[in-house]
């Protein structure tokens, strides 16, 4: 087991790994910007070192202060958490040449997969099915007018590292196809460090449905379950849960095959998850995550697993005692993304500090990953995420109540936050129902 792990990451997903290893008696070491000094998971951890200044690009995206860090600190073994360098296959690899061990899949995994356009050509030669599309790279407005054309409008433009709902437009016209060609061109630039774009059909009643994925370093594959991920806004997933409900015993039967498909093709090592479309009973290949995903925690209260502990044990090339499919579920459980956005203002982020702050004490089958306290400041350099608020019922009517009357049980101050509209969204009649797809928020939200 390792004995000391630096977390290269900042926030909930940074104070969760961090309690994981503690609970594992693994010492950890926390990196921070500057602004980030007196943030919580600073002070959670045993070992802190500042990396640089407020700007991502100067600290929890700066490569050699983080790898100098783990160096400096005597880590044996780096975590990447979730966005920042997590899916960076040239990180993951500087790290591993340094002689850390890198909590997470192999580098040519990272970087096939990262690859949106090479992870669709994987899975195509796999007999996967992938939403409508062309599985090339778009360089040119008249290459990407002809392909549009071809499928049909509306369609989806995607940047081929994208990834966090950034890089993605939905295009309805030849006109908004040309403006929004050089907009992601730039986008996925800044972003992910590569401007190639390619095109999908748009499904337009589809729902989002993730695998949760297990590969151990003997080569066994483990499938954790699913997800339902569809209550999005502007892609930006806003309340997952788990199971998928809207699921039958053979569609998951039939999404599970696919799943295992794939990561034993590659032999892939580490939590991945496998993103899916489905549409009138049809699966459709989206992308895989090669690290954690915010969403986690629901996986964990429907199947009693530690997905991070799991994570750190396999790094070590721990064998796991885990059926090839776990899919006996412990209830459903629910996650509402607690975001610093003002829901009356277009969601535009808020910053500055919280002068008061009360989240539910948790207790039974009630969960908050909080990366806030009182006093904590926002900035604007990082995501609006600030808590997740997860619960869980003996089936989905019970989970929704759950979070119904936990969600009145928080209070912020100084700092605008989407509570009021996670408050409505659990309480909507489609929601409840489940009877809804992907696109249904953005259009809610367009009609106000």
């Amino acid at each position: 087991m390792f004995k000391k792990i630096l977390v290269a990451n900042r926030g909930e997903i940074a104070i969760r790994i961090i309690r994981a290893a503690k609970e594992l008696g693994i010492k950890t070491v926390a990196v921070y910007s500057s602004v980030d000094r007196d943030a919580l998971h600073v002070k959670v951890a045993d070992q802190s070192i500042c990396i640089g200044p407020g700007p991502t690009k100067d600290s929890y995206l700066n490569k050699s202060a983080i790898i100098m860090a783990a160096l400096m600190t005597n880590a044996d073994a780096l975590h990447p958490g979730y966005g920042f360098l997590s899916e960076d296959y040239l990180f993951a690899k500087e790290v591993r040449e340094c002689g850390i061990s890198y909590i997470g899949p192999s580098t040519k995994d990272i970087e096939t997969m990262g690859n949106k356009v090479e992870a669709r050509q994987l899975v195509e030669r796999l007999k996967i099915p992938t939403v409508p599309g062309r599985s090339v790279l778009l360089n040119s407005q008249a290459d990407l007018l002809k392909e549009a054309k071809r499928l049909g409008f509306p369609v989806m433009l995607k940047a081929a590292l994208g990834g966090g709902g950034k890089g993605i437009r939905l295009i309805s016209s030849e006109t908004e196809l040309i403006t929004n060609f050089n907009v992601i061109q730039k986008e996925s630039t800044a972003s992910f460090g590569r401007s190639g774009v390619y095109i999908e059909k748009y499904l337009d009643h589809a729902r989002h449905i993730e695998v949760q994925v297990l590969g151990e370093s003997n080569g066994k594959m483990h499938i954790l379950g699913e997800r339902d991920c569809s209550l999005q806004l502007k892609h930006q997933k806003v309340i997952e849960e788990a199971p998928a409900t809207v699921l039958n015993e053979m569609d998951k039967n039939t999404l599970f095959k696919l799943a295992l498909t794939l990561v034993k093709s590659i032999h892939y090592l580490s939590l991945g998850t496998l993103e899916f479309l489905f549409q009138d009973g049809n699966f459709y290949f989206l992308e895989m995550n090669t690290r954690v995903q915010v969403e986690h925690p629901v996986t964990e209260f429907a199947s009693n697993l530690d997905l991070i502990e799991l994570q750190i044990r396999v790094a070590t090339n721990e064998k796991l005692n885990l059926p090839e499919y776990v899919k006996e579920t412990n209830g459903n459980s629910i996650e509402c993304r607690l975001t610093a956005q003002d829901p009356f203002n277009k969601f535009q982020p808020s910053i500055g500090k919280i002068s008061s702050l009360v989240l539910p004490s948790g207790g039974k089958d009630v969960r908050i990953d909080e990366g806030i306290t009182d006093g904590t400041i926002v900035s604007p350099y990082y995501d609006s995420l600030l808590a997740k608020i997860i619960v869980k019922g003996s089936n989905r009517d019970e989970a929704i109540k759950k979070m119904q009357g936990v969600l009145t049980e928080i209070h912020i101050e100084g700092i605008k936050t989407n509570l009021p509209f996670l408050k409505e969204m659990i309480c909507d009649k489609r929601f409840v129902k489940n009877s809804y797809s992907t696109v249904y928020l953005d259009n809610k939200v367009a009609k106000v």
